[in-house]
């Protein structure tokens, strides 16, 4: 990764990923340059440890998902909240902590 704060737009990082011409892992790659606020860039970095991969690879991935759903006409990410959101907030009179407090877990999944 590649950072430039002379020419960069404030709160940004310039990243470049890849090598100019060549093969990586077999196929012949180009470059891109692209501009992230360092937050996404932070986020990608630990998104990429986590995973155990490069940060080029999980932004080859990210594209690759995201035009996959372009063409299929699932343009449109859905959450899981999304999906219940209107089930969040809907048990009345639940007890203070329920999602937090690990008391509630003890027993969870035993029958």
């Amino acid at each position: 990764m590649s950072a430039f704060a002379s020419d960069a737009v404030p709160g940004y990082y310039r990243v470049t990923y890849g090598i100019t011409a060549g093969f990586h892992e077999g196929v012949n790659m180009s470059m891109l340059t692209l501009k992230l606020p360092k937050e996404l860039e932070r986020e990608l970095h630990r998104a990429a440890v986590t995973r155990g991969v490069s940060k080029s690879q999980l932004a080859r991935e990210a594209i690759a998902s995201y035009i996959r759903r372009t063409r299929s006409g699932d343009e449109h990410f859905v959450s899981a909240l999304d999906l219940a959101g209107d089930l969040v907030g809907s048990i009345k009179r639940s007890p203070r902590g329920l999602t937090t407090n690990p008391k509630f877990m003890d027993d969870f999944g035993k029958d």
